[in-house]
Formats: structure tokens, sequence, C-alpha cells
């Protein structure tokens, strides 16, 4: 049998024809116009069909299809989507109204854990945290083999790791994800490019067109103190909610995703090893945890989606 999986994105819907072992045979995408939930539901349906004809598959071979959608999901109800207006929404119900299949939602994060967990640098665990970094912070969860998803899903990125710090759009002050998220890490270097306008991180971000998350590092690579003592900031930021989550699950593999986890691993991955291995509680006993960058990239999410029904 084979699995269909919808990635809702924040510009593009992306369907993936998924076979058992998690291999993506198709992608059909459109872009993401929204015009209320039922117009939705219906372009859900036709995106997966679409990728149905170009896998040449019938929908009598099709298990399941899985959305992986950015916000809070219960069962078949999307609770609170973000950046779509949409609160309290029967989604599978309206999908099976144009594509009669089983249909299970996830939260992105936790969609792409899933497919970490069985075909990326989860693979082989029981125990999995993914942490993804963008816009915010996404926290996926797999214990014992089951994916804490639902209303039991994370929101990791609000843990506070600075007490009155930077206000966060939830309401709260120093939550992890204003300062460890791609987004923290563009106000970080625009701070740090204030105080020293003769830092190469001006000239690089010239280059590119503005900051961006990774211009730290690339200002970094090519010598500049200003943007290495950025990129030190930023990892000791990553490693107090890492380790926070470390000393909280204890789980095998926490996985590092989203475009800052591309970093070079000598400014990102090994200083936050060393912090991670320095200061969990792991170091007085009990099982470590191995810090990996996160595998499957943009397909992580297709590929969790399509696979929920493994994990509930």
């Amino acid at each position: 049998m084979y699995h269909v999986g919808i990635d809702v994105g924040g510009t593009n819907l992306k369907a993936g024809l998924v076979d058992q072992d998690g291999k993506i045979l198709a992608v059909e995408r459109v872009p993401l116009d929204f015009h209320g939930a039922e117009a939705f539901a219906a372009t859900l349906a036709d995106l997966a069909q679409a990728v149905l004809r170009t896998g040449g598959v019938d929908i009598a071979q099709v298990a399941c299809v899985g959305i992986g959608l950015p916000g809070a999901v219960a069962g078949g109800d999307a609770l609170f989507i973000t950046n779509i207006p949409m609160r309290d929404v029967p989604l599978a119900q309206l999908f099976r109204k144009h594509l009669d299949l089983p249909v299970l939602l996830g939260n992105d994060a936790d969609c792409a854990a899933v497919g970490e967990f069985f075909c990326g640098a989860g693979k082989g665990t029981r125990d999995l945290v993914v942490v993804t970094l963008g816009t915010g912070i996404g926290g996926g969860i797999i214990l014992d083999g089951k994916l804490r998803g639902g209303l039991s899903s994370s929101e990791a990125g609000h843990l506070v790791i600075c007490h009155g710090g930077e206000p966060c759009n939830c309401g709260r002050r120093g939550c992890w994800e204003q300062y460890a998220s791609a987004t923290g890490l563009i106000r970080l270097t625009k701070e740090a490019m204030a105080e020293h306008p003769e830092s190469l991180l001006h000239q690089v971000a010239a280059e590119t067109g503005g900051v961006e998350g990774r211009t730290a590092f690339q200002a970094a690579e090519r010598g500049d103190e200003t943007a290495l003592g950025v990129c030190r900031n930023y990892v000791e930021y990553l490693a107090d909610g890492t380790v926070s989550l470390i000393n909280i699950l204890r789980p095998e593999v926490v996985a590092i995703g989203g475009g800052v986890a591309a970093a070079p691993d000598e400014l990102l991955m090994e200083p936050l090893r060393e912090i991670v291995s320095r200061e969990s509680f792991a170091r007085h006993g009990g099982r470590t945890t191995r810090i990996l960058r996160a595998e499957l990239g943009n397909d992580a999410g297709i590929i969790g989606a399509a696979m929920l029904d493994r994990v509930v």
C-alpha cells in the first residue's frame, strides 16, 4: 500500500506519493491561495489526486493521507493554523467530501520528527526529539516509538530561557525561539552590526541582499571576529533549550533541522555538542543523548505526514 503526505507551508502546498519504505515516488505542488476552509480542503484533495495520477497509483492502493499543518491539531480538526485563518475546522471531514480516504492531521514539526524517526537521523531509535530552527522553533517528540502529537504536541520554542527577555508572540518574554530561531539569529546579527560598523557582516549582508540566518556564519567563515561572537552567542542560546529538553526527556537522539542547521559543523554542531556534553545531567550518569543534524531536509514533512499512521 502507498501513502500520500501533504506538507502545508507558508507559501506552497506540497504532496508526495510515498511507499512503505518512506521513499517519495512523485511530488506535486501548488501555491497556497486560501479562500476559506471548504475551498482549502478541496485544493488539498485535488493535490492528492494529482500526485496519485503522476505516480500512476489507483486510489484503492492508498492506505491513508497525512496532512502536516503549521499549527495545532486534534484528531481530524485543525484547531489553529499559523498564517492561515483557520480555527476549529473539521478539515479531515471536509477533505473526505472530495476524496474518500482515511485522513490524519499532524503538526508540521511532529511530521518532521516522524520522517526523521523512520527514514533519517532517528532511524533505529525509540526516543527522538527533532528541533527545527526556522521563523520560530518547532519541536517534535517521539517517545517509545509513539508520537507526542495532537493536543500533546510540544511547543518547545516557548520554553523560557531568559526571564524578562525579548517579548514573544505567545505573550511571554524570553522564549527560546526569540533567541535560537533563524529570526532570533537575524536579530542578534543586526544588533552586532549596529555596534560594529567595521564588521565584515555589513559586506556579507550587502552581497546577499540583506541579513539572513546564514549571514553570521558566512562572515565567521571568513574570520570576522564580530561574526564569530554572534555565532558563539547563538549556539549558547540554542544549547540552553536543548539541554533543558534533554534533561526532561532523556532521548537517544536530538536532531537539529531547519535552514540554520546547514551551518558549518565547526561553528554550530561541534560547539553545541560540547556544551550539551558539559551541561546536561547525563554527565552524572544515565543515557547520553546524541546531537545529530536532521537528514531529510524539505522532504521530512511529506514523509512524516505520509507515515503518521505508524506512530499514533
